[in-house]
């Protein structure tokens, strides 16, 4: 096991958490973000923009790549409030660290952001926290978003197919954004998966889903990230009910969740928990929609 700060990225100050397996690399001088998920013999599985690298203090919000916490549904003033400053941050474990971002005046809302690694495999557990610093009460829901590199297709279980006369109620929910093109062949709604592929120099995509799959992933090469993705029965979720979504340009892809949509009075907080895993030097066999894909992959998968 190992947790210290190191450069990485053009920045002086990281934290990296190791251990047997896997790799994971957090900036302390903007965002926070986790900036690297590899194997130790491996790749970064996510996506930083190298232009934006190594800046602090600009007057733009940049989005850097790798994963954060954001703040749903999204707004150009709160969901893009500037993250560009260095934070604090308490170590809570072997390998485990709790980092913050104070709720000023431009956030309105704190935001804390808990990384444990385990000791030992690729496991990670995330647990993204709002809290409402404000006087008055907040409308949020905690985001979640991981940018994956470039060259991947995203997945999600579709539920089993039922039957008619049998089942005669909707059993999913698909929601797409104003400029998400449905004959767009990166999206494939099929039997088993529905599936969103990244490729170079093509336009936006982005949907949602009222998600109850329980788990997303992304498959580069030959490795295979996977994230849970919660689903709380009877909970009012942003973007007309989105726990899941997925954004996709000509640089990378993202794998969102969502913990839902919630009125926090003032001191008031909201959790939202994520667990990862990455599997490095796989030999994945060319992506169908088949049973037999989606049994090579069972193993993979979380619990």
């Amino acid at each position: 096991m190992a947790l210290q700060e190191i450069p990485y990225g053009g920045w002086g100050r990281n934290l990296r958490l190791a251990n047997d397996s896997v790799e994971l690399v957090i900036s302390l001088e903007v965002g926070p973000r986790i900036l690297s998920y590899r194997p130790l013999t491996g790749t970064n599985i996510l996506h930083n923009y190298a232009e934006q690298m190594g800046g602090t203090g600009e007057a733009a919000w940049m989005n850097r790549g790798g994963h954060r916490l954001w703040i749903a549904p999204e707004d150009i003033d709160l969901t893009y409030a500037l993250d560009n400053q260095p934070f604090p941050y308490a170590i809570t474990g072997d390998n485990s660290v709790t980092l913050t971002t104070p709720g000023t005046d431009a956030w309105k809302i704190r935001k804390d952001f808990s990384v444990e690694l385990a000791v030992s495999g690729s496991g990670v557990q995330l647990t993204h926290t709002l809290t409402n610093d404000t006087s008055s009460p907040q409308s949020v829901a905690p985001w979640a978003l991981s940018v994956m590199a470039p060259g991947g297709i995203a997945l999600l279980p579709q539920p089993p197919l039922g039957e008619h006369p049998r089942d005669l109620l909707p059993n999913r929910a698909l929601i797409l954004w104003a400029f998400s093109d449905t004959t767009d062949s990166r999206f494939h709604l099929g039997k088993h998966f529905i599936s969103l592929r990244q490729e170079p120099d093509r336009l936006p995509f982005k949907f949602g889903l009222a998600h109850q799959g329980k788990w997303a992933a992304y498959l580069l090469g030959d490795q295979l990230f996977t994230k849970t993705v919660s689903f709380i029965e009877g909970a009012t979720y942003a973007d007309m009910g989105c726990n899941y979504e997925s954004f996709t340009n000509e640089d990378m892809l993202e794998i969102e969740t969502l913990g839902p949509l919630v009125t926090l009075v003032p001191g008031e907080s909201i959790t939202h928990l994520e667990t990862w895993n990455l599997h490095g030097g796989i030999q994945p066999p060319p992506y169908s929609d088949t049973a037999e894909f989606a049994e090579w992959l069972r193993p993979y998968l979380p619990e």
